[in-house]
């Protein structure tokens, strides 16, 4: 829309909670030659005070080629609104074409109220150019699409925390948005659900859940990778685990306590350099063998240690990589030539690699709750840690299987099994 100068009038009409107003504050955002003023109260019953406003907002360089001046649901606080829409609007049309004839400005006027909307629209009868539509209605997104927006939104003014990691899943929006009139009410249902959750929130396992996923090249370190937020501890992102879910998966999985599971247990599925086991791990069948220093010096500066320790720093975070080199060539060979035949002496020579490097592990523990039972293929034991056990679960899977379909099926195993530990769900 162009306008070259003097004023136009928008009484746009929409439901309450449609985006009415979010949507005219992003305006400029996606037109950066204009600027959006959100006008006071003053400056609808004070000629004075709207030029001073609006001589305010243009500046007096780099002035803007369409100022938006905005006046949001005016009426529902004024006691004479019969008197609101034709005191300002017949201002404004004695201002276009006195003080504001050469200042383009585009006012919009968000109203709840198709009656109030047809008034405001009447009251441009003695200057009919300056209105630009009668019965303009902001509908707002299409009802299915409620919910990704509100999980987007969440996550961007979130510094990217999903709503997932507050027990609140796309299934849970989906059942409010079904309920709700519109976007905003879709939002204030959530805002109430999110509430309860937080008082639920506080409770954390004494036990924490390391998925370990040895990997033999870049593509098998991204697949991996790529179901966490690996800068934040490889903490296990719902998210991507979502997307891998069929329809008949979404439908039947019991989420809401796999993810609460998640949560309890501060899952995370951190990759390791098949590189860095290699020289660790060889002769497995033999109990006295012992890696050398730098192999274990190596080992322990692995991302998979720093976690188990707690000891994680994401300021010095660096993506793991697995460049090809004739050590990476050999340990490929190694891992896919029958290593991930033999998880439990991999497991058991983990542990002994921690505890030379005075870490207190043990290989296969069964660990009980009143619920179920758990074997840790590795359990690390951290005695002045809130968690002060760290259940390491290795998945010892081929290059080849190391699929995103592979990895989405261990995890869903994993929280099963831990949802089932903590009582969350019932053993079947």
């Amino acid at each position: 829309m162009a306008i070259s100068g003097g004023i136009r009038f928008l009484p746009i009409f929409g439901r309450s909670g449609s985006g009415k107003s979010s949507a005219a504050r992003e305006l400029a955002t996606h037109l950066p030659e204009t600027k959006v003023l959100e006008l006071s109260r003053s400056a609808i019953v004070s000629e004075a005070t709207l030029l001073q406003e609006i001589r305010d907002a243009r500046g007096r360089r780099n002035r803007p080629e369409l100022l938006i001046a905005v006046i949001d649901q005016y009426e529902e606080n004024v006691a004479e609104k019969s008197a609101v829409p034709t005191q300002f609007v017949e201002r404004l049309s004695l201002l276009d074409r006195g003080d504001l004839k050469d200042v383009p400005v585009l006012f919009l006027w968000l109203t709840t109220s198709r009656d109030f909307q047809a008034a405001l629209a009447a009251a441009t009868s003695r200057n009919e150019r300056i209105l630009l539509q009668r019965d303009f209605e902001l509908a707002g997104p299409l009802p299915e699409e409620w919910a990704e927006i509100v999980e987007e939104t969440f996550a961007f003014h979130n510094q990217e925390q999903p709503l997932a990691d507050f027990e609140v899943l796309r299934e849970n929006i989906e059942q409010i948005a079904d309920h709700a009139a519109t976007l905003g009410a879709t939002i204030e249902g959530v805002g109430d659900l999110l509430a309860q959750q937080m008082s639920r929130m506080q409770d954390l396992s004494q036990y924490q859940v390391v998925m370990l996923w040895p990997v033999t090249d870049g593509l098998r370190i991204t697949r991996v990778a790529g179901f966490t937020n690996a800068r934040d501890g490889y903490k296990l992102d719902w998210n991507a685990f979502y997307r891998e879910l069929n329809e008949d998966d979404r439908r039947t999985l019991p989420l809401t306590e796999l993810n609460r599971a998640r949560l309890y247990f501060d899952v995370r599925l951190v990759p390791i350099a098949a590189a860095d086991l290699y020289h660790l791990c060889r002769d497995l069948d033999n109990p006295d063998f012992e890696p050398s220093p730098s192999y274990l010096g190596r080992f322990q500066k692995s991302h998979f240690f720093s976690i188990v320790t707690e000891n994680w720093d994401p300021s010095t975070y660096g993506p793991l990589r697995e460049r090809e080199s004739e050590r990476a060539k050999q340990a490929r060979a190694w891992y896919d030539g029958g290593v991930t035949n033999q998880p439990t002496q991999l497991g058991k020579r983990i542990a002994k690699c921690l505890r030379m490097l005075d870490i207190q592990a043990e290989h296969e523990r069964t660990i009980k709750s009143p619920y179920a039972t758990v074997r840790a293929d590795v359990a690390v034991d951290r005695p002045d840690s809130q968690q002060s056990t760290c259940i390491v679960e290795l998945k010892a899977f081929s290059s080849e299987g190391t699929r995103p379909s592979s990895i989405k099926d261990a995890i869903r195993t994993t929280l099963k099994r831990h949802a089932q530990f903590a009582g969350f769900l019932a053993r079947q």
